[in-house]
């Protein structure tokens, strides 16, 4: 089993910054990718950026430019460093571990990130 833990949401007004987390424990296999993925109130949850095994990265047009996502191997843990921050970015925020070992997808339980105007 894996659990995924998230943190680094709050409140922040447009413009500014958040670095998000998410630290990952348990039985941890291969890993097929990592993402972030978000959900705004009464929206579908939408995708936000990949980061595969080989450090490959891949964003949503929306964010493309302004969020950054990295992973610390060493720490087993996956970054989302969040600049220009738009009202529209207000969502909570989850991250997810494919396990190629298991062929399972982890979720973590979220963080929540309000941008105020």
């Amino acid at each position: 089993q894996v659990q995924l833990v998230e943190s680094g949401g709050g409140l922040v007004q447009a413009g500014g910054s958040l670095r998000l987390s998410c630290a990952a424990s348990g039985s941890i296999t291969s890993i097929n990718f990592m993402a972030w993925y978000r959900q705004a109130s009464g929206k579908e949850r939408e995708w936000v950026a990949t980061i595969s095994s080989g450090s490959s990265t891949a964003y949503a047009d929306s964010v493309k430019g302004r969020f950054t996502i990295s992973r610390d191997n060493a720490k087993s843990t996956l970054y989302l460093q969040m600049n220009s921050l738009k009202p529209e970015d207000t969502a909570m925020y989850y991250c997810v571990l494919s396990s190629r070992g298991s062929g399972s997808n982890y979720w973590g339980q979220g963080t929540q990130v309000t941008v105020s105007s």
